[in-house]
C-alpha cells in the first residue's frame, strides 16, 4: 500500500474511528485489508486463509451469531448457528438446521481477520473472512442481547481465537 492510501485511511479512521470499515475503505480507494492494516494492533489479529476450516469449527460452537454479507449493494443479515461443513467438489458446503447454509470457495480465502473495535460507540467483536483482493467474503459476530451488550459466552470464545488460544490447545 502506498503513502497516500495509508495517510487517506489514517485520516478517515481518525475522523470516524466507530464507523463502518467499507465506507473508509471506498473513500479511500482502497480494500478491507489495506484499512485493517491501518487499525491499532489491540483491535485485529490475522489468520491464514488456510486456517480457514479450523475457525469455523471453532465458530459452530458459539452458538446463534449474527453472520453478515456486505457488498457494495447489500448487507446481509442473518441470525443462526454456523453449521459443521465439510469441503467437497471445490468447495466448503455447509449444511444442516440453521438459516445459514450453502458452499463456500474456502480456497478464495486469504486472511482471516479478527476484529475488535468499536462500532457506533460500543464495542463490535467480529470474525471476517478475506478474499484476495482483500475484501470481505462474510463476517461472523458476536451476538447482542436484549440490553445491547455482547453476549458473555461468545465474547469469552471471541477472545480465546484472538489470543490465538484456541489454536494452541488444538496443538
Amino acid at each position: 500500500m502506498n503513502a497516500e492510501v495509508k495517510e487517506k485511511i489514517a485520516a478517515a479512521l481518525a475522523e470516524k474511528p466507530d464507523g463502518v470499515l467499507e465506507a473508509v475503505a471506498a473513500k479511500c480507494d482502497a480494500s478491507l485489508a489495506q484499512v485493517f492494516a491501518c487499525l491499532p494492533e489491540d483491535q485485529l489479529r490475522l489468520f491464514e486463509g488456510s486456517a480457514f476450516e479450523d475457525v469455523w469449527a471453532t465458530l459452530t460452537a458459539w452458538g446463534e451469531v449474527l453472520f453478515i454479507v456486505h457488498t457494495a449493494d447489500i448487507v446481509l443479515e442473518c441470525v443462526g448457528t454456523l453449521p459443521q461443513g465439510s469441503s467437497a467438489h471445490g468447495y466448503f458446503n455447509i449444511h444442516g438446521d440453521s438459516p445459514i447454509g450453502g458452499h463456500i470457495k474456502a480456497s478464495n480465502c486469504a486472511q482471516i481477520a479478527v476484529v475488535d473495535r468499536p462500532f457506533h460507540g460500543k464495542r463490535s467483536c467480529s470474525v471476517q473472512f478475506l478474499n484476495g483482493d482483500g475484501n470481505a467474503m462474510f463476517k461472523v459476530f458476536v451476538r447482542r442481547d436484549k440490553e445491547r451488550q455482547l453476549l458473555p459466552e461468545q465474547l469469552e470464545r471471541f477472545e480465546a481465537l484472538k489470543s490465538g488460544a484456541v489454536f494452541q490447545s488444538a496443538a
